[in-house]
């Protein structure tokens, strides 16, 4: 018996250490818990307590919107006035009026549009603030706009000392046939003559050598140069005496 007793010992001994270690690790899971639950109701009440400290928010009434459009002209002539900037005062909402001068933006009541055009005077419109309607329509009429600049003097020097060389340089006609001759020099007669138009003289001239021409070559073809053999030749031989170059 008392073999018996010695060898189941050991065996008794391992069943209360597991059970033991057993125990130990359940308390040791439900502490976890405990503590968890402790953590997230602090956090709770403290985020309901900053919540509690901020200020209400009150809600701004929302503006009612329309849809605002025109046509923007010129007061003298009421032509439309296109690419004019349109902007709603106070904001960086606006527009620009096509090639009509039309125009549309969405606003609200009560705001004030304004209208900017180069060489026209700044122009301003108010929707009023009583309107019902979703659409709404104007003609903004905008006027010229006069600026006077300061006289500037243009010269063909850039500098003083440019101007003396200049001048002492110049070779100034002595007495008025000089004069008079330079001023009738072939070249320059010459292109005067280029912008010059025909008196009526010429004019009737011309009017006539086409009406005979007309009826010379009435009822038939008229001659082609191009397959003239006499028409080349003059042409060749002009050719070789330099006739036909530029002066």
């Amino acid at each position: 018996m008392v073999c018996l007793c010695e060898d189941l010992q050991p065996a008794g001994f391992l069943t209360i250490i597991s059970v033991a270690a057993r125990l130990k690790f359940i308390i040791f899971e439900r502490m976890k818990g405990i503590v968890r639950s402790a953590l997230f109701i602090v956090l709770t009440m403290c985020s309901i307590g900053l919540a509690a400290q901020q200020p209400a928010v009150s809600k701004k009434p929302t503006k009612p919107l329309i849809q605002f459009s025109g046509v923007v002209v010129e007061s003298d002539s009421l032509r439309p006035l296109p690419f004019t900037s349109i902007i709603v005062k106070g904001t960086t909402h606006g527009t620009i009026s096509d090639f009509y001068g039309f125009f549309t933006l969405v606003a609200s009541p009560g705001d004030e549009i304004e209208f900017f055009s180069v060489a026209y005077k700044d122009g301003t419109y108010k929707i009023p603030d009583t309107l019902k309607v979703a659409h709404y329509s104007i003609i903004q009429v905008l006027r010229k706009d006069t600026v006077e600049l300061p006289t500037a003097t243009v010269y063909p020097w850039p500098s003083r000392d440019e101007f003396k060389k200049a001048f002492l340089k110049l070779e100034v006609a002595h007495n008025d046939y000089d004069r008079a001759q330079k001023n009738l020099e072939e070249s320059e007669m010459r292109e005067l003559a280029k912008g010059l138009s025909m008196d009526a003289q010429a004019n009737y001239s011309y009017a006539m050598q086409q009406k005979y021409t007309k009826l010379y070559y009435a009822g038939q073809y008229p001659p082609n140069n191009l397959l003239n053999p006499v028409a080349w030749a003059k042409f060749i031989k002009a050719w070789k005496q330099g006739k036909l170059k530029r002066q």
